[in-house]
């Protein structure tokens, strides 16, 4: 650190312990002025990130690290900058409007220094090393953000994956998955995961997955579908494929698939006749009352 920056650092240090309320107080108005909160966050609450980052960037700024790795290498900084990103974004900020916020602490800082030297150049190292470190902190609120909201995003797509493939039980040990749609590698994942579990949980004995809703079946899905098959067999279960239609079974003919060591048949109904077969169940003859855990005949 040269003596230039160490003596505009000592200036801001200065600045940030004597004005420190005077410093939160504009940063908070010049928000409220701006607009640039966009969210319910109260004044209280804007006024405690303030004092936060105030506190930190006035630690940061009297250590001895270079200011272009403050932001980064601090972690108390990080972390505060982190958490009011963060949270902002959980209270509907967009990610500019919060950068935007970081980035108006700049006139509140260089307001502040105006107070302890009316020296035009060290005005304007000032002014260069406030805007180094307030872009860094910008920067960082920005990728916090995004990154958080992909956090979302990826877990809201896998929960519209786990509601678009249900489990359903049918009968006493016999599960049905009803798949409609594209089925790729994510999808099946979940596939497998949702279904082994309620294998365990129902001590299922047939599972039947359906593909009436799937619109074409390639080597893909059909791959797909055999390592679902397999690892249902090593929970001990059988397994059953429904829904083959003409077109998909021509498909299947001509890529030349070999689904022979897998049970198939034409429509659900089909495979649960047979799911009751493997199952030992007794038929539900004609006026008698059946329930799902013990069909009975007449």
């Amino acid at each position: 650190m040269n003596t230039s920056e160490s003596s505009v650092r000592d200036r801001l240090c200065e600045a940030l312990r004597d004005r420190e309320e005077e410093i939160a107080d504009r940063w908070v108005r010049l928000q409220l002025e701006q607009a640039v909160l966009s969210t319910d966050m109260s004044e209280h609450e804007v006024r405690e990130e303030a004092d936060l980052l105030i506190s930190a960037l006035a630690a940061g700024l009297a250590s001895d690290v270079p200011v272009e790795r403050l932001v980064t290498s601090r972690n108390d900084l990080r972390r505060t900058v982190i958490e009011l990103s963060l949270r902002r974004a959980r209270a509907g900020a967009s990610p500019t409007a919060t950068s935007l916020a970081v980035l108006s602490l700049k006139e509140a800082l260089l307001t502040a220094v105006q107070h302890t030297t009316r020296d035009s150049a060290e005005l304007f190292s000032a002014a260069i090393l406030i805007n180094r470190l307030l872009d860094a902190a910008g920067v960082l609120s920005f990728e916090t953000y995004v990154e958080g909201r992909e956090e979302v995003i990826q877990r809201q797509s896998r929960q519209l994956l786990e509601v678009s493939t249900p489990v359903v039980r049918l009968w006493r040990h016999v599960l049905a998955v009803p798949l409609i749609g594209t089925l790729d590698t994510a999808r099946t994942q979940v596939v497998m995961e949702s279904l082994l579990q309620a294998i365990q949980d129902n001590e299922a004995q047939v599972a039947i997955i359906d593909i009436t809703g799937v619109p074409a079946v390639d080597t893909a899905v059909a791959q797909h579908l055999m390592h679902t098959v397999n690892a249902v067999r090593l929970m001990g279960a059988d397994c059953v494929i429904s829904g083959i239609r003409p077109p998909i079974a021509q498909t299947i003919a001509q890529l030349g698939i070999d689904l022979s060591t897998i049970l198939t048949r034409a429509t659900l109904a089909d495979a649960l006749a047979a799911a009751i077969r493997l199952t030992d169940q007794p038929a539900v003859g004609a006026g008698a009352v059946a329930s799902p855990d013990r069909p009975v005949t007449e």
